[in-house]
């Protein structure tokens, strides 16, 4: 019995018709669960829409973990290791934040934006039903050792160009958080236009981080690519 829901609630190697109509149902779900959060005050039906999802999320999570040994592998300790999973935890955050909005005892709590916001994290529940995220997923996997290093590069350039400009115009960034918000912006080549350098060198410091902002920006771009299509190519072959 366990084996066969393992079957229909986890990815397998060979998809079956329920694994897959459960997929679609999971999916459909955690977007009739994200319905509430684009009004200020949901009306009363998202609200129990909101609690129903949330219930068909528990009874997911609770069965996923009543199959964790087979999932995991290791035997009694996988039921201890299970919630610390990382998709575990995005369950366990998609389901919270709705307890901490109807629970009186946890009131203090509802005052806090956060918790409506945690709310959000059930999209990423989405990840383990899709085999297109499932791709992208691998792929930033596979890669992180060079998106690391690029995104090292990235904070790297902001900070000293933030430190740079800092000191040339201290009247025109009036925090150090300032000049990094500027920095970031300047290298994404966004430009928002809030907060920008007005001396000559300010402006030469500008035109040098957007110059150098297309080469670090573009540099994960290719990596994520390069690596989309490798995927790809692997899942094509297993196919054949």
């Amino acid at each position: 019995m366990r084996k066969k829901i393992f079957e229909i609630i986890e990815e397998t190697e060979y998809e079956t018709k329920l694994n897959h109509a459960y997929d679609i149902f999971m999916i459909l779900t955690i977007i009739l669960s994200m319905s509430p959060l684009v009004f200020k005050d949901p009306p009363a039906y998202l609200v129990w829409t909101e609690r129903v999802t949330t219930v068909i999320f528990i009874i997911d999570y609770l069965l996923r973990f009543a199959v964790a040994d087979i999932k995991l592998g290791k035997g009694k300790l996988s039921f201890l290791l299970y919630p610390f999973t990382a998709m575990a935890i995005v369950d366990l955050l998609s389901i919270l934040p709705t307890f901490i909005a109807i629970s009186d005892s946890l009131r203090v709590l509802r005052s806090f934006r956060l918790i409506r916001a945690l709310k959000v994290i059930k999209i990423f529940k989405s990840f383990r039903y899709s085999k297109n995220i499932a791709i992208i997923v691998n792929v930033f996997k596979r890669q992180r050792r060079s998106l690391t290093t690029v995104g090292f590069l990235a904070v790297g350039y902001i900070l000293v160009s933030a430190l740079v400009v800092f000191n040339v115009e201290p009247e025109t960034f009036n925090t150090f958080f300032d000049a990094v918000y500027w920095a970031t912006v300047s290298l994404t080549t966004v430009g928002y236009g809030d907060i920008y350098a007005v001396s000559v060198v300010g402006r030469v410091i500008t035109m040098l981080s957007a110059v150098l902002g297309v080469a670090i920006v573009a540099l994960p771009a290719g990596i994520i690519t390069a690596g989309y299509m490798s995927e790809i190519q692997k899942e094509e072959d297993k196919d054949e």
